[in-house]
């Protein structure tokens, strides 16, 4: 609940300080004495829009600060966490307005941005007046509320995890499709690339291989008439071998009668028949290897060319074919194996599909039994509030299929009998419109409620039994959250278990105009209610009759 809050230099707010506490909080006053002032700075805290013009007269800047003290599961307190802010259950609210128009805003001394500030402000507050647009009569909230009062909140995030489910599945189900699309584009290329490409069937290092073997057939055909020409030379029809073979053995014969002349001339020509024989050697063997058929080097070409072909029209090397070969295979795996994937998504769609449908349809009758049991609740509270003839509604219409459920809730009155119900903010006027609100939150307040209501004015034109009334909702709403309630009534204001007064006075200097704030006594208080009752003078019966108000509403 707000337990401070702090005003400096506010149109007539020069400085205030309150200190508040559970219960019913009145705050009462002539018109023009600054009440409005109070909510507009209390509102600038919550992340209302900023103004100059609500800066006090001669000053550079003012400032707001509200603390608040929350349990530590707090909606308020989780959001806070998630905005990484520090808190241990308390949340200090400051807003710094400018006198050029430009705000600056802090939660727990950690500067945020007003919508952050409003966003959290929400959770903390509602202020409800005659002329309110955010709370209750906000269309945007019925269904929550609804939720709220009828302890659906498990039912709601049940269908709400399974419409996440439904949406990813329509997601991944889209994606697959529009995958699966492509690929059967492309289907007809690659069977064709793939049958292509086993037909060919290239194997690791082909074309260096096939290369090497097609440049050495072509450098034999040019080498291979001089290896010839060689080979006749050597151990062709006039080769030397014969002769010398001869000269060689009429030598040896004749080594014995000179052999220290005979004998080098023997070794040394013993030494070049055998280099003459392995020359020949080689150059038959050369010859063999040279002799290569023409047939095979036309095939070796056709290859080369069929490889480098299929190279140039796939884009990659001759070496990486195969790998190619190998992704088009998965590929063509992948796609009817996409297709498989696809019937399964599609029957998991269907399945989660007939879940969603299944707990939005138990969930709309839920909120319907719920709505049959606020609607009389609420209609329990009109009569006193001078609202007999009218009625309340809870209107449920089926709308697009969303995480919380089909159904659109608004809130519907009918203020007099034989006239059509309608919209609650566009059917009630405005003094009507307050009272409505003022019974929702009694039924509502236990549920669904921010910590801190605050009530402008919800009384201006009634008075009496009704004023009275009023009262007693406002005290029953005290015994469950904070209630801080502006009034005219004398009716409201004895039920207070906090009464302010506000007026105008001199600043603490005496040059100008102040807002000022008095918590009132006992005494101080029944003279205040015997003025709402009586005006300006206040008689004896006046007092008696505020006496017995406040005794009344002991």
């Amino acid at each position: 609940m707000l337990v401070q809050l702090n005003i400096r230099n506010i149109v007539l707010i020069d400085r205030l300080d309150l200190e508040l506490g559970s219960g019913l909080t009145i705050l009462t006053g002539e018109t023009g004495a600054g009440k409005s002032i109070l909510l507009d700075a209390f509102a600038l805290a919550l992340g209302a829009r900023g103004d100059g013009s609500l800066v006090r007269q001669g000053e550079t800047q003012g400032q707001v600060t509200a603390l608040f003290e929350l349990a530590p599961g707090h909606p308020a307190v989780e959001a806070a966490r998630a905005q990484e802010i520090e808190t241990d259950g308390a949340l200090i609210l400051r807003r710094v307005q400018m006198a050029d128009g430009r705000t600056r805003a802090f939660i727990n001394d950690q500067p945020v941005s007003a919508q952050a500030l409003r966003a959290i402000g929400r959770g903390l507050v509602e202020i409800h007046g005659q002329h309110d647009d955010r709370a209750l009569v906000n269309p945007a909230l019925h269904r929550q509320l609804l939720d709220f009062y009828g302890g659906l909140g498990g039912d709601v995030t049940r269908l709400q995890e399974v419409h996440a489910r439904l949406r990813g599945l329509r997601r991944e189900q889209s994606e697959e499709e529009e995958r699966l699309r492509k690929a059967r584009a492309d289907a007809e290329y690659l069977r064709h690339a793939h049958a292509e490409l086993n037909k060919l069937a290239v194997t690791d290092n082909e074309e260096n291989h096939l290369a090497e073997q097609r440049a050495v057939m072509m450098q034999a055909e040019k080498v291979a008439g001089e290896l010839r020409d060689a080979y006749d030379t050597v151990a062709g029809d006039h080769a030397p071998i014969p002769m010398l073979s001869s000269t060689l053995r009429r030598l040896e014969r004749r080594e014995t009668q000179a052999p220290a002349l005979i004998q080098p001339v023997v070794q040394a020509l013993d030494a070049a028949l055998s280099a003459l024989d392995l020359a020949g050697q080689a150059l038959d063997t050369a010859l063999r290897e040279a002799d290569y058929d023409p047939h095979e080097l036309e095939r070796i070409e056709e290859r080369l060319f069929a490889l480098r072909a299929a190279a140039r029209k796939y884009a990659v090397a001759t070496d990486h074919l195969p790998a190619l070969a190998d992704k088009f295979a998965e590929d063509l795996a992948l796609l009817d194996a996409g297709e498989t994937r696809l019937k399964h998504l599609a029957e998991a769609e269907a399945e989660a599909e007939a879940d969603y449908r299944r707990l939005a349809k138990d969930l709309t009758a839920a909120r319907r039994a719920a709505a049959a049991r606020l609607d009389a609740a609420v209609m329990a509270e009109l009569p006193p509030l001078k609202l007999e003839s009218a009625s309340f509604m809870t209107e449920i219409r089926e709308e697009t299929p969303g995480p919380e459920g089909m159904d659109q809730v608004e809130f519907w009155v009918k203020t007099n009998p034989g006239t059509r119900p309608g919209p609650l903010m566009k059917v009630a006027s405005g003094g009507e419109l307050a009272r409505f609100m003022l019974a929702l939150k009694v039924v509502l307040a236990d549920r669904g409620s921010a910590p801190t209501l605050v009530f402008d004015e919800i009384d201006t034109g009634v008075g009496g039994a009704v004023a009275d009334a009023i009262g007693q909702r406002l005290a029953r709403l005290a015994g469950k959250v904070q209630v801080l309630a502006v009034t005219h009534a004398p009716q409201v204001a004895a039920r207070a278990s906090q009464h302010w007064r506000i007026a105008k006075g001199a600043d603490a200097e005496g040059e100008s105009i102040a807002t000022r704030i008095t918590v009132l006594a006992s005494a101080a208080r029944r003279e205040e209610i015997a003025r709402m009752l009586a005006g300006a003078t206040v008689t004896a019966e006046a007092r008696a009759a505020a006496r017995r108000l406040i005794e009344g509403a002991a």
